[in-house]
């Protein structure tokens, strides 16, 4: 409380607060943040990548597909084809793979556009395939049937906000049939100048009556419904600037619209932030995280295990892609995390593959995005570093 009225008082706390310090912050992350992710990755083969890759016993992990220019969200079609969008600036991709004679390798590799924006989100509904810029949402119709033909999109809306910081979207149909479209705060820390940004938006599938489905929500780039509860669950990053252990990341869950899950008043269990958490509107009840995850891991796509593949201890569990820390002192993350439940109760929080990440060196070889339950029961998992896709799979030692 000491430390909360001392910032309060102090010109400091409303330069730290100004937009003139987000703005410098802003600009040494999109100089510095590139910089050090190219001097910490070095280059492997996507078969000596995946020897180095530990696993549970009788799991076994291998490359679906390589080469890719920084993979990231997945989703698949009933038919099989796996789309695959990017978070490339200017001329960005998204690809459609297919792995025609079922042998776990994509033999089949397609670019349906070199020309968006952060096209980050991809969700398939219906026959047509859902990409989501950073300001808009595109629908290809009827695409599955006319590959390798494209057709011309059509602009479903353009109701988001241009911001590059946090900007990129990860997208998802939920069991409403409405497409699920987080917004990130605009800033590592700050109060949000309009209701859209820091929350978890819904929409639906025809662009209208965008709605906010949750606040509170720094950003998350990864999320899912419970497949009994039908409940969504999210991962969000927590803030920098608190140095290496705090705060966590978080796994959350919100059962009923209109939940607030803290940011930037809160954050991990309820924590009061040092410069924001004297601003807390009167009358607000923030929801504590269903698991607090390790500090700047970068926690992305998030699944539930739905397949029948692996053994059953795993049905039903959360699997998390950690992407791996960028201004942490000693980098942490890098991995697949797995968070075991009793129903809606998370438990346990432990890594389930390891090896992106030389500790030793202080190194990435690469950094897990998105992950994907295959049809097979397989995991597909995307990794926009090194530019591939592994396949997880498991067979009774």
């Amino acid at each position: 409380m000491m430390l909360i009225n001392l910032v309060k008082g102090s010109d400091l706390c409303d330069w730290l607060i100004s937009p003139r310090f987000r703005l410098i912050k802003f600009v040494l992350a999109m100089v510095v943040l590139p910089l050090s992710i190219a001097t910490a990755a070095y280059a492997q083969s996507p078969t000596s990548l995946t020897k180095s890759i530990k696993l549970p016993p009788g799991f076994h992990i291998s490359a679906f597909a390589s080469g890719m220019d920084g993979p990231r969200q997945m989703t698949m079609s009933p038919d099989g084809t796996l789309f695959v969008g990017t978070k490339i600036n200017k001329n960005g991709k998204v690809y459609a793979l297919r792995d025609t004679n079922k042998d776990g390798v994509a033999d089949q590799l397609m670019t349906l556009s070199s020309e968006l924006s952060c096209p980050n989100g991809v969700a398939f509904n219906n026959g047509s395939l859902y990409v989501a810029e950073i300001n808009r949402i595109l629908r290809y119709d009827d695409l599955e049937r006319l590959l390798p033909k494209v057709p011309a999109p059509a602009v479903v809306t353009e109701q988001f906000p241009s911001d590059r910081h946090h900007g990129w979207k990860y997208i998802r149909f939920g069991p409403d049939d409405k497409l699920y479209v987080p917004v990130g705060a605009p800033c590592n820390v700050c109060e949000p100048s309009k209701k859209i940004y820091a929350s978890m938006m819904r929409m639906n599938k025809d662009g209208s009556k965008l709605e906010q489905f949750a606040s509170g929500i720094r950003n998350t780039v990864g999320f899912d419904f419970h497949p009994q509860t039908k409940e969504l669950w999210f991962t969000d990053n927590g803030r920098d600037l608190l140095g290496d252990d705090i705060p966590p990341d978080e796994l959350n869950c919100a059962p009923k619209a209109g939940m607030n899950f803290g940011f930037p008043y809160r954050y991990g269990m309820n924590v009061v932030d040092p410069l924001f958490g004297w601003r807390t509107p009167k009358d607000t009840t923030f929801a504590p995280p269903a698991m607090p995850l390790d500090a700047h891991v970068a926690a992305l796509g998030m699944r539930f295990y739905t397949g029948k593949m692996f053994p059953p201890q795993y049905q039903g569990n959360v699997f998390i892609a950690e992407h791996g820390s960028w201004n942490r002192s000693k980098k942490s993350g890098c991995r697949l995390m797995r968070v075991t439940l009793d129903g809606s109760k998370a438990l346990k929080y432990e890594p389930f593959a390891e090896g992106w990440l030389n500790q030793e060196k202080q190194e990435y070889a690469g950094r897990p995005v998105d992950i994907l339950v295959a049809p097979d029961g397989a995991l597909l998992v995307s990794d926009d570093l090194a530019g591939n896709i592994y396949r997880i799979t498991y067979k009774k030692p």
